[in-house]
């Protein structure tokens, strides 16, 4: 009995002392979220949104305005209240989720100042990003601009904000809209693009507007310059009702003056209620959470797509799983997202089901959100100059791809080979693979494939004549007839030593591998990887190895 109850002691202390890492991850967690005080139908609007986040995280909402000035101050007790309400019990952390645009407005930074003061060390506290530092947002303003833009190179935009206090706060808050701006102008080119940060209402009267008679003087000298001008207060101000809303002021203000302009509300926009959950989903860890899988083949004909998902029918069992056909397919990628998300996946593995790791990742990690940076050959991969939109989700993505690199791969071609093999230390191997545009990535690639091949001649009870990994470039003509010489010559040697085989290094088939080859004597194993258990065991090792990291 005794060394039961020792067993039991030392089980509870361990389960005490030695938690898994990601236990202090795993507590349950509250959603704080802060918006601007804007009057009845501004808040209602927040709130409308709000109700919807509210449906699937443990969330509060307060209002807070610009009267607010610290402890003790207007809207504190609705501050403590909010605080108030969520359960320790429940919830030991708390996530402050803020509806500013711009994380230099002066209402935002006096809260932070004094939030701990509200919360007295009761639950851990994380700030989450403001509004301007989320490409989500600024797809917000891409929408507004592209529902007025017909001609953007005969076009002038003018972006409208507000908020700022100071001369300091206006450059920080003007800071900030150019995230917006440069997003818009990475797609649009417009004969010029200004903004103006409108002061705020508590700013002295008389300075006040000083400084928005400059923001207004220059909208209307930018109205009278010949070309068409696009209007877009970008903002989420007051609407005490509609008549006594900040757009309805602002349409009124320039109405005598040649403009389109676009005067539709920031928050009724969906991505702001996507936005809110993409923060939410960053922040919660659950491993039991419905894990969806997209996978981005090349693709091809029936029978290649056929084969390819074979070895990916396996992870149907496990987990929602959808297909993105191409090599970095915007569109496919954005359907293969959204049907996952209505299928209640929050988190996603983005497979990219090519030989080599680095194959279309910079791309698709700029389409799925991961990357801000455009690649600088996004139009010789989409033969076009527009840039390819990004993906509009609140899913947490992680991504991996490389087959070639594992170990795994080298198996299946040890299958090829004795598939065809009859005396192989007369035998030459040439493993043949599609191959890379730059010489960097090429050798890279003939690297990998050349690893498997020593593996296997190590391990081989009777070595073959010779092992070597060789791509054709088929795609790049240039690269392509080099290529091909360095095949040729490789085939005779082998021919003259005895006999040559050619391995399909291909996710299916042989491509055009009898073409580009033609005259040329020897054997060929056409199969190519898919379909193979070992391909579906990449999958698998590869979507765990994700959710770990």
């Amino acid at each position: 009995m005794k060394i039961y109850l020792n067993l039991a002691l030392i089980t509870f202390l361990s389960i005490i002392f030695f938690q898994p890492a990601f236990a202090a991850q795993d507590s349950k967690l509250g959603f704080l979220v802060i918006a601007q005080d804007r009057g009845y139908l501004g808040n209602k609007d927040i709130q409308v949104i709000f109700h919807k986040f509210s449906k699937e995280y443990e969330a509060n909402l307060v209002f807070v305005g610009r009267k607010y000035d610290g402890i003790g101050t207007e809207y504190s007790k609705h501050i403590k209240n909010a605080i108030s309400k969520f359960n320790p019990k429940k919830v030991s952390k708390i996530v402050v989720l803020p509806l500013f645009l711009s994380k230099s407005n002066h209402i935002l930074n006096k809260i932070q100042k004094s939030f701990s003061a509200y919360n007295k060390d009761k639950f851990e506290i994380k700030w989450a990003p403001s509004m301007s530092e989320s490409y989500l947002i600024a797809q917000i303003l891409l929408d507004r601009v592209n529902s007025i833009s017909q001609d953007p190179e005969k076009e002038r935009l003018a972006i409208l904000g507000m908020g700022a206090v100071d001369e300091v706060s206006e450059k920080l808050i003007k800071k900030d809209y150019e995230n917006f701006i440069d997003y818009v102008t990475e797609r649009k080119s417009f004969k010029e693009v200004q903004v103006g940060i409108y002061y705020d209402h508590g700013v002295e009267r008389k300075k006040r507007k000083a400084k928005n008679k400059q923001v207004d003087d220059n909208i209307i000298r930018y109205a009278a310059k010949k070309g068409n001008t696009l209007l877009i207060p970008f903002l989420i101000g007051p609407k005490y009702s509609h008549m006594m809303s900040m757009n309805h002021w602002l349409s009124q203000k320039f109405e005598e003056f040649d403009l389109k302009y676009s005067y539709e509300s920031i928050v009724t926009h969906p991505n702001v209620l996507v936005w809110m959950k993409k923060i939410a989903n960053q922040s919660t860890f659950d491993e039991n959470k419905k894990i969806g899988v997209v996978v981005m083949p090349h693709g091809s004909t029936v029978p290649y797509n056929e084969a390819v998902e074979e070895s990916i029918q396996p992870l149907k069992k496990k987990y929602p799983v959808e297909l993105a056909y191409g090599m970095g397919d915007p569109f496919a990628i954005q359907d293969a997202v959204s049907n996952l998300e209505h299928k209640g996946v929050k988190e996603i593995v983005f497979i990219r089901m090519y030989a080599m790791s680095n194959q279309f990742k910079d791309i698709t990690d700029y389409i799925l959100g991961l990357d801000d940076i455009l690649p600088e050959n996004y139009k010789e991969t989409f033969y076009t100059d527009k840039v390819p939109p990004q993906v509009r989700t609140s899913a947490i993505i992680k991504t991996f791809g490389g087959y070639e690199e594992d170990p795994l791969i080298g198996e299946i071609h040890l299958e090829r080979i004795k598939e065809i093999s009859k005396n192989p230390n007369e035998e030459t191997i040439i493993l043949l693979a599609h191959g890379a545009k730059t010489d960097e990535a090429d050798i890279a690639w003939r690297q990998a494939m050349q690893t498997h091949l020593n593996t296997i001649q190590k391990k081989s009870v009777v070595p073959f004549q010779k092992v070597v990994a060789l791509t054709t470039r088929e795609d790049w003509p240039d690269k392509r007839k080099k290529a091909l010489e360095q095949i040729k010559k490789e085939i005779e040697l082998g021919n003259k030593n005895g006999r040559c085989i050619i391995i399909s290094d291909r996710l299916y088939g042989s491509g055009p591998y009898d073409r580009l080859l033609k005259g040329v004597e020897y054997d060929i194993n056409k199969k190519g990887l898919a379909p193979h258990a070992n391909l579906t065991l990449w999958l698998e090792n590869g979507i765990k190895g994700a959710r770990v990291d």
